[in-house]
């Protein structure tokens, strides 16, 4: 018989092209390319599953990076396969569109939660259940912030499915009234989907536009210059993070019904 964890291994394998057994204990997940690429370049290793759904790299510190693409769907599908490898932790790095005045380019938004406007998580919980990153995580990342000395802002993120909204005052009023300090489209599918499976996970994410005013909205333009800018801080602060939280932290444990 096929159960959830043999058929969730199976997929893990044909989607990344890394065997199930070659993950690590912590996990950073990105939908990124070149975020990829600049791991295997700081670690001198290879790229798996180019050409195929997601690609992944694995270093000998027992971190793996993966890019599941873009999308609640496909950060669901990536949590879903993780469970069968049950990792320690998973941390998102993300990009996010600041909706605060207080939320520059450059800044990293750790979020205490997200709205789950983005309608994958509903087919996991009921819209009461919230969506939250796991502390302890979340504190190794802030830990190290403030060493770096780094700007950060906390607040709640809302994740939608809507790549195109800008023009939209409505919906523009809306994200007002519920006081989001950013927007992207999977940090609650990530937290939610976690928790359905029992991983601990927990989001960077990096301020890339600042969509409520026309001249904030993303171009192809303007995200290059803030990768060019601020991705290799980004990427670095994720790597020092799950790396010491594998080598110093405490077990990550929550309470279970």
């Amino acid at each position: 018989m096929i159960n959830k964890e043999k058929i969730t291994r199976n997929w893990l394998r044909r989607y990344t092209g890394t065997e199930p057994d070659d993950f690590g204990d912590w996990i950073l997940l990105t939908n990124f390319q070149n975020y990829v690429e600049k791991f295997t370049e700081k670690f001198g290793i290879p790229i798996k599953g180019s050409g195929g759904a997601m690609t992944s790299a694995t270093n000998a510190d027992g971190l793996s990076i993966i890019n599941y693409g873009m999308g609640s769907a496909n950060a669901a599908t990536i949590m879903d396969l993780l469970s069968g490898i049950h990792p320690k932790g998973v941390l998102f790095l993300g990009k996010c569109g600041g909706l605060k005045q207080s939320t520059e380019l450059g800044h990293f938004i750790l979020p205490i939660a997200a709205i789950r406007g983005e309608g994958t998580s509903d087919d996991y919980f009921p819209k009461e259940v919230p969506a939250m990153p796991s502390f302890k995580l979340h504190k190794y990342v802030s830990q190290l912030l403030v060493e770096h000395e780094l700007d950060y802002r906390t607040g709640v993120i809302y994740t939608t499915n809507r790549r195109v909204w800008e023009h939209d005052e409505e919906f523009k009023s809306y994200l007002r009234k519920v006081r989001a300090i950013g927007i992207d489209m999977e940090t609650a599918t990530i937290f939610i989907t976690g928790f359905a499976n029992g991983i601990d996970r927990g989001a960077l994410l990096l301020v890339s536009d600042t969509p409520m005013t026309p001249e904030g909205v993303k171009t192809e333009e303007s995200d290059k210059e803030v990768t060019r800018k601020y991705g290799d801080l980004h990427i670095d602060m994720g790597i020092e993070a799950m790396t010491r939280i594998g080598e110093e932290g405490e077990t990550i444990k929550h309470f279970t019904y």
